[in-house]
């Protein structure tokens, strides 16, 4: 059986060139970029390429990377690092990595952005206080793919001198931008652009003030103490690298692809609804199905070699219906026959062709698998 793998907003295959690297580092010798010998010191190097390349793409100076173990290691650091008793403002709709977080925080506004699935500037804007002192959004919902419009609400937090930390774990590799001024600090990850897991890094603008959230030796500018994983940065710089290179052909590939998903289906299956009404990243479809539990859906894809998922991959071991989607206020009936697919730069035409069809000759064959 052939697999067909649509739920790359989970985790994406490593790139066989980034695996490659990784290979070749790993192969170096006992390279711990911390120690002041010649294996030390040629480590070393090797960090600082690799801190290179990456504030290459963004546009940003090598010293404003800060690597860590992935995206929630890098909103944590983020978040904790700068959190204090003054309020904060975030929304009900982002990763658990945020949310679990900002929950803990003495006083937070979780504002909810309805069918439209991210805030608007206006929406923030209003719920500015005197206290204000941090705010924390994705660049892009992982569950939906819905933006935020980053430029505007950058404007405002430069504006208004708040500081403003952005997971931009679901945005990174889907189409090239750059950070706005406004923005404070950002999280990304790796194994979400063909990179290798356990791996990720923060940009944290210069001068801001940060709370280390590891304490032990002087890595990472004494921000994120740990031996770094030289293997995984280096095939982390790899995959910013072919981004930086061929990111545009990406782009066009994956909306391509997602487009096409998403015409077939749409013409073919009764009211079928996409959920979020915001404009999205180029890889992502939130789909709710008619008169089909999506669990059971989920189950025959599997079955028959295709993979998606019915929310983020830190929740859905749990079964439980999307807290993002209920929070957008889609009804609960409707986020139960929802799935999410994601494509990735390495599906092909004929994959997305193959899980359409089936798709649609199940639905069709059936009103209500939970009655099967």
């Amino acid at each position: 059986m052939k697999r067909i793998y649509l739920d790359n907003n989970a985790t994406t295959p490593i790139d066989p060139l980034v695996a490659k690297e990784v290979t070749r580092e790993l192969l170096k010798g006992p390279r711990n970029p911390s120690s002041l010998h010649f294996f030390g010191q040629e480590g070393k190097k090797t960090l600082l390429s690799s801190r290179q390349k990456i504030a290459h793409f963004l546009k940003v100076q090598p010293h404003e990377i800060f690597f860590t173990s992935g995206g929630t290691e890098s909103m944590n650091l983020l978040i904790r690092g700068m959190m204090n008793q003054s309020h904060a403002i975030t929304t009900d709709l982002e990763h658990p990595c945020v949310y679990e977080n900002m929950k803990r925080l003495p006083c937070v506004s979780f504002l909810s952005p309805g069918l439209r699935g991210a805030p608007s500037p206006d929406q923030i804007a209003d719920a500015i206080r005197d206290e204000t002192s941090l705010m924390v959004f994705s660049a892009a919902n992982s569950e939906t793919g819905i933006k935020i419009n980053l430029e505007e609400i950058a404007k405002i937090a430069q504006r208004k001198e708040i500081p403003l930390v952005v997971d931009g774990v679901a945005l990174l590799g889907k189409e090239r931008f750059s950070i706005p001024k406004g923005v404070t600090a950002m999280g990304f990850s790796g194994h979400k652009i063909h990179g290798p897991k356990g791996v990720g890094f923060a940009f944290i603008r210069s001068q801001t003030k940060l709370s280390p959230l590891l304490m032990g030796g002087s890595q990472e500018y004494h921000l994120r103490a740990g031996t770094e994983n030289l293997p995984g940065i280096v095939g982390l710089a790899k995959a910013i690298s072919l981004l930086d290179e061929n990111i545009e052909s990406y782009t066009a590939h994956m909306r391509n692809l997602r487009d096409l998903f998403e015409t077939i289906l749409l013409k073919s299956t009764f009211n079928l609804k996409v959920n979020g009404t915001g404009v999205r990243t180029v890889n992502t479809s939130n789909l709710c199905f008619p008169n089909v539990d999506g669990e059971s859906l989920l189950i025959h894809l599997d079955m028959q070699g295709i993979a998606a998922s019915h929310a983020t991959a830190c929740s859905s071991g749990a079964l439980e219906v999307s807290r993002v989607l209920l929070n957008m206020g889609i009804p609960r009936e409707e986020a139960l026959r929802s799935l999410r697919f994601s494509v990735s730069r390495m599906n092909t035409e004929e994959e997305i062709l193959q899980a359409a069809q089936f798709l649609i000759e199940t639905v069709r064959a059936a009103k209500d698998f939970s009655n099967v």
